[in-house]
Order: structure tokens, then C-alpha cells, then sequence
């Protein structure tokens, strides 16, 4: 199968970082193993690298959401909106070629297909927080 488009390839992201929410006792590998059996996205290196890489920054990515959520436990998030966040956040920080804005932007659409309505203002204030923060860190 040829590389999927990016926003198509960011969902399968947010899919697996879902999916392993719920399969906490399985290896990444396999879960990914698993999905492009399934799906069929084994060559999309974007998939593994941002799958990956999230999984390997979870404590990171975890506590740039906590000290951003202002008030929410990671542990009260959705699972929905857990992995939305972290994906988000990953892209502004690890991925170059992904603008802030539209990480947000592709978080938020996120949001709208796949989480409740109320989550969607959260998702956006959260990552625009994080967003601030990273900046003011290039800055320095």
C-alpha cells in the first residue's frame, strides 16, 4: 500500500495510541504488528515513527498535559482525548515538518469525530497552552 496521506496517516496514529489504552499488558510492537495486518498501513513510515515516538515520550508528553489541563488528572482525561493530546503534542515538539497550528487544528478535527462535544474546547486549550510553552522554550 503507498504512503497514506497525512491526515489519514494521523488518524491511524490516534487509532493505535487509542487501541493501546486498552490493551495495556500488550507490547506496542504487537499492537502495531496487529493494526497493519488489519488495516494495512505497513508502509507508512509517519505511522511508526509518530506511534512510536509517542510511546517512547509517554511520561514527557503526560506531563506537559497535567501541568496544561489546569486541574484535570491524566487519569480523569478520556481515553479519547488522552491520546488526541498526546498525539498533538508530539507533532509540535518532534515533528519538524507540522506546524504548530495545524497539529492543533488536526487535534481538534479529531475531536469533533471521535470525542464528545464538550472535549472539543478542552483539547484546543490544552494544546494551545502547551503550544505557548514550547514556544517561549525556542525563544530562549
Amino acid at each position: 500500500m503507498a504512503a497514506l496521506k497525512r491526515r489519514e496517516a494521523r488518524e491511524e496514529v490516534f487509532r493505535l495510541l487509542f487501541e493501546t489504552e486498552f490493551h495495556g499488558g500488550m507490547p506496542p510492537e504487537e499492537i502495531f504488528s496487529l493494526a497493519c495486518e488489519d488495516r494495512g498501513f505497513e508502509g507508512d513510515g509517519y505511522i511508526r515513527e509518530v506511534y512510536f515516538g509517542v510511546r517512547e515520550r509517554l511520561e514527557e508528553l503526560d506531563g506537559l498535559i497535567a501541568r496544561h489541563s489546569r486541574g484535570w488528572r491524566p487519569d480523569r482525561i478520556t481515553p479519547v482525548s488522552r491520546s488526541i493530546l498526546r498525539l498533538g503534542i508530539y507533532e509540535m515538539r518532534y515533528v519538524e515538518d507540522v506546524p504548530a497550528a495545524v497539529a492543533i487544528n488536526e487535534a481538534v478535527e479529531l475531536t469533533k469525530r471521535y470525542d464528545a462535544e464538550k472535549a472539543r474546547s478542552f483539547v484546543n486549550g490544552v494544546l494551545n497552552s502547551v503550544k505557548d510553552e514550547l514556544e517561549a522554550e525556542r525563544a530562549l
